[in-house]
């Protein structure tokens, strides 16, 4: 193993990187995604074929069956990706408009790395309400919803109706995505470092949307939730946060989780702990070196925070 030490300078240099060819690339190319035809059109005569008079039988024959519509269309493949722009990365309520980026870098991996074709919506509303009416108006034209950075609580509300009342799949790329990822890389480092999921403490540094859906797929899988300890602005989770009791997801976590009752900071909950899942604040020194050195032998540090771990 290399012994070479590199310096938080480089790090930061490293890190932010990224968003300087951002800068430059983003206006020379003026966005990422783009729509392109999937049909041959061989000259102007095939738009009879592809729109009207051609299109009038695809219509009829939808018409007449519903479900043909995934035959003849690209509804099967098609992805919305749904935004208020609340919640965007580590950067907060930065608005519809700046959320804008982000939505479609999310189609360009669904394109590039599975090809799906997705489209960025961004919704000029924060009200639940109507996001939800939104989206379901919005729902013959796609074969699946990605909700995306939209604040919490609100966002456990949305997706939990629109899967009650939709026929398509909904989901909410911050809670599930991000679990899904952290519940896969964790049952592999609990296979290098020979560790049971039943028996590890694990602690949840941030209880947004990530964490509160990170440590309902471990319990999910194995964790004991008396093993798991959130820890938030105010200090560890626990049955005396009565401040969280209109807090549907998070009062919920500090009933059944922090079965010790740890009462305290991040410092106070990782002494001991095998597992570490950081989603909060952006770094650099959020998370210092020797409260890492407190917690237990092999620990397993998941540091996701956005745009600086």
């Amino acid at each position: 193993m290399s012994d070479i030490k590199v310096s938080k300078e480089e790090l930061l240099r490293k890190a932010n990187k990224p968003a300087e060819d951002a800068m430059q690339l983003h206006p020379f190319y003026k966005g990422k995604v783009e729509v392109s035809p999937k049909c041959c059109i061989r000259d102007i005569n095939d738009f009879a074929i592809w729109y009207t008079p051609g299109v009038a039988a695809v219509c009829k024959d939808i018409q007449a069956h519903p479900e043909k519509v995934y035959e003849h269309t690209n509804k099967g493949n098609m992805v919305a990706v749904v935004s208020d722009g609340t919640r965007v990365l580590g950067l907060g309520d930065i608005g519809p408009e700046a959320g804008l980026p982000v939505m479609e870098g999310k189609g360009l991996i669904f394109k590039y790395l599975g090809g799906v074709d997705a489209f960025p919506i961004c919704l000029n509303t924060k009200d639940p309400a109507e996001i939800i009416k939104t989206v379901q108006y919005l729902a013959p034209s796609f074969g699946g919803i990605n909700l995306e950075d939209i604040s919490q609580p609100k966002c456990f509300d949305i997706l939990d109706e629109l899967r009650r009342t939709m026929t398509i799949p909904v989901w909410h790329d911050d809670q599930q995505g991000t679990a899904t990822v952290c519940l896969a890389g964790l049952i592999n480092a609990l296979k290098i470092v020979k560790k049971d999921i039943k028996d590890v403490k694990i602690v949840l540094f941030g209880a947004g949307a990530a964490n509160i859906r990170i440590g309902t797929l471990y319990m999910h899988y194995g964790a004991k939730p008396e093993n798991l300890i959130y820890v938030d602005s105010k200090g560890t989770l626990h049955k005396g946060r009565t401040d969280l009791q209109n807090h549907r997801e998070k009062w919920h976590m500090c009933q059944v989780t922090n079965g010790a009752q740890i009462v305290g900071k991040l410092p106070d909950a990782l002494k001991g702990a095998d597992v570490l899942s950081a989603a909060s604040t952006p770094g650099p020194d959020i998370i210092k070196k020797e409260w890492v050195a407190t917690m237990a032998k092999d620990a397993i540090c998941f540091l996701t925070a956005n745009p600086i771990p």
